[in-house]
């Protein structure tokens, strides 16, 4: 039973009541998920022409390594999400949505560029590393999952629709970083305040002398609002990128 299970609090904004089908839910992380896949979509429109084929393989690749490989090693690793999924089903969705996706990568070596075995290995490391914190835990820091989870996803798009790492595609690369690092900033404090306080006390004193209760719901509410509107707001735009290049 994870953390915020104990305190009676949802890990999540999205996570739903433990037990069964609802912890698959829970476990994908789905508005995030969606808006990281936001960034493949992102990455590719820096291509000059967009070839459909390519971005569809890229998205399954890493729905399955970043949406259900990751996620599922990260949950293995402590229970942040409190959900009842065993280790052995964990371990099992961990390791065939990696190889899926390595799977999927390898095919565009062949058809695309073998320089592809680069983001390949880059990959399939971060996944593992970040998410089992691995040699300490030096790769699970904030400018570590702007770059895994911002960052690569974009430069990787790209670079499978035109085999070059344009000045266009570092660009966008950098800006999902950015994205990535304003979400992480967002969701840290958020989480520690779901799944690690028991209890918050005080009160905001305001110059008319009135006063405010201070409570978790209080303090979270505006960063997870920011959280749920840009969960939304990044999977519009890249379709709206893509719906303009694709007309």
């Amino acid at each position: 039973m994870g953390e915020g299970e104990r305190a009676g609090e949802r890990p999540a904004f999205y996570a739903l009541a433990p037990g069964g089908w609802r912890d698959y839910w829970t476990l994908l992380h789905p508005p995030y998920t969606l808006w990281h896949l936001s960034y493949v979509a992102i990455g590719a429109c820096t291509a000059p022409r967009i070839r459909v084929g390519w971005l569809l393989e890229t998205l399954a690749a890493f729905l399955l390594a970043m949406g259900v490989a990751a996620h599922a090693l990260d949950e293995l690793h402590g229970r942040p999400l409190g959900t009842r999924i065993p280790d052995g089903a964990l371990v099992g969705l961990g390791g065939v949505g990696l190889l899926a996706a390595v799977a999927l990568g390898i095919h565009g070596t062949f058809e695309v560029s073998p320089w592809l075995w680069v983001f390949i290995v880059v990959g399939t490391f971060l996944v593992v590393a970040y998410n089992l914190e691995l040699f300490g835990g030096s790769f699970h820091t904030d400018a570590w999952f702007a770059l895994a989870w911002g960052a690569f996803p974009a430069l990787t798009a790209a670079f499978a629709q035109t085999a070059r790492v344009t000045p266009a595609a570092v660009v966008a690369a950098v800006g999902c970083a950015a994205l990535s690092a304003a979400q992480r900033a967002l969701s840290t404090p958020v989480r520690r305040l779901r799944r690690g306080v028991a209890e918050v006390r005080g009160e905001l004193l305001l110059r008319d002398g009135a006063r405010e209760p201070i409570d978790a719901e209080s303090l979270r509410a505006a960063p997870e609002a920011a959280l749920r509107w840009l969960s939304a707001a990044v999977p519009l735009l890249a379709v709206g990128l893509l719906a303009a290049r694709l007309a």
